[in-house]
């Protein structure tokens, strides 16, 4: 397709020729080419057609398009202006009156063709090429390659920054809750010494969380599984571990096979202090008679002057304790449990841990494994004034020890003894002193009883420890005659 032509200018006025005066000045380019519109390579070639119309709809400047144009162009148009007027100030200090005028004709001639072309001079200015296309949409440049690499690997740093925080985040949360870092065993060897008590019916549960606690083992789960495997067993007892011991050698020194050399020492609930002191001499290989001296001295371990000796404090319960100990020393362990169980009851005035003593010694012995709660209930009912039994707690085991022996049964000529102090039926109130060492659990009935209007108590099974309570002496007949029924039917079980 052929271009459309150009209008074409209307003829300028020649300039006169030029003089000595006035030398020949080139003449100015015109302001402005006015463009209908910029044909396509196809139509600057010769190839391709077109219609009518669609050569109109290009040579309509879109409005964004011009709009562009004519704020782009001020700054040109401008400056254009500027140097026109700098040449006609020349010319008319150079021309002769009249010259002038022709000049500044010739000179803005460009302008009036423009106007002829129906643009407006104030918008229709000089363009750049890349300016110049009006037929076609503007497009604005695409960034280049390095700058869409560098917007790639930004926005990939911060995703990863983002992932790597987060992930931070989510470990810090957890670790606690999954064990995350949690050190499961000390490598060893240990250092310092630890003692730990483990309780009669202590589980290996409650002991492994006691040994992290204290600082003994790492974790409670990977010593569990040591001690299982030692196939060994729990008992009761002081034990002497080091601090961030390895799993493995702890749970040897709990199950006893660890090859550390150590007295072992099992006394039963219930024993007089004479038993206890000859279990003591057999166990620890120290003399019977460093014992007995001791024993006669209860003031040296810091007892009331109601002790006459340690009858009562010498706690049960299993022990290991190092060789070498001394008759002293294995006393203190053992008067200091008894000690500490009262305290831990609420009982902390000397004279008063005496009484309550006494009073568990006895439940001891005459509960069995009897509700010892109601047991302690019904002694200190007797203890009140009542009309049934006037202050007496008529126990037959305090009977049995005051005359030296152990038996369920007494004559009727060792109830009516009133030489022996211990003679409950005879005496009133709480005998001398304890009559044996009690356990725990009847330290803490002692010490709180349970509330009752109970006065008798028998028990009917000595297998099973089933104990009847009654608050009138009548009633307590009927129950008694069951415990000698039951007596009949088991021979030499009620000694």
């Amino acid at each position: 397709m052929v271009p459309a032509p150009t209008p074409a200018r209307s003829a300028e006025p020649a300039l006169p020729p030029p003089t000595a005066f006035f030398p020949a000045v080139p003449e100015s380019a015109p302001a402005t080419v006015p463009v209908s519109r910029v044909s396509s390579p196809d139509e600057r070639t010769g190839a391709g057609t077109g219609s009518a119309d669609q050569q109109d709809r290009r040579s309509v400047f879109p409005l964004a398009a011009q709009g562009y144009t004519r704020g782009h162009a001020g700054a040109a148009h401008r400056h254009a202006d500027t140097l026109e007027d700098s040449r006609r100030e020349e010319w008319n200090a150079q021309a002769p009156a009249g010259y002038g005028d022709d000049v500044r004709t010739a000179v803005h001639h460009g302008n009036d063709h423009a106007y002829d072309h129906g643009h407006d001079p104030a918008y229709d200015e000089p363009q750049e090429v890349d300016h110049a296309v009006f037929g076609e949409p503007v497009v604005a440049p695409a960034p280049s390659k390095r700058s869409r690499r560098f917007r790639l690997v930004v926005g990939l740093g911060l995703a990863i920054a983002l992932f790597v925080g987060a992930s931070l985040v989510v470990v810090q949360i957890l670790s606690p809750v999954l064990g995350i870092g949690k050190v499961t065993d000390y490598p060893g060897p240990g250092e310092g010494s630890v003692t730990v008590t483990v309780q009669p019916g202590s589980g290996p549960a409650a002991v492994a969380n006691s040994l992290e606690k204290q600082g003994v083992v790492a974790d409670a789960n990977t010593f569990l599984k040591a001690f299982a495997a030692t196939g060994g067993s729990l008992h009761p007892g002081d034990y002497t571990f080091k601090k961030e011991m390895p799993s493995s050698d702890a749970a040897q020194v709990l199950a006893g096979t660890s090859g550390e050399k150590v007295i072992y020492l099992a006394l039963n609930a219930g024993l007089r202090v004479s038993e206890s002191l000859d279990e003591i001499a057999k166990a620890a290989s120290v003399d019977r008679k460093d014992l007995d001296a001791l024993n006669a001295k209860p003031s040296e371990f810091g007892l009331p002057a109601q002790a006459k000796n340690l009858e009562g404090y010498l706690a049960p319960g299993e022990y290991r304790l190092p060789v070498g100990s001394s008759a002293k020393d294995i006393l203190t362990k053992l008067v200091n449990t008894t000690l500490d169980e009262l305290k831990k009851a609420g009982v902390t005035d000397p004279a008063k841990q005496y009484q309550v003593l006494t009073v568990a010694s006895i439940v001891q012995a005459e509960g069995g494994r009897a509700d010892y709660g109601n047991v302690a209930g019904a002694i200190y009912n007797r203890l009140k004034p009542n009309p049934e039994t006037n202050g007496l707690i008529q126990s037959d085991a305090t009977v049995t020890y005051g005359i030296g022996k152990k038996s369920y049964h007494i004559s009727e000529a060792e109830k009516a003894d009133q030489g022996n102090a211990y003679n409950t039926y005879q005496h009133a109130g709480l005998p001398p002193g304890p009559i044996g060492s009690p356990g725990a659990t009847a330290i803490q009935a002692a010490a709180k009883p349970t509330p009752n209007d109970y006065l008798y108590w028998v028990t009917v099974n000595l297998d099973t420890g089933e104990t009847k309570f009654s608050k009138t002496y009548a009633e307590h007949l009927g129950y008694a005659q069951q415990y000698e029924q039951w007596c009949q039917a088991n021979a030499g079980k009620c000694k």
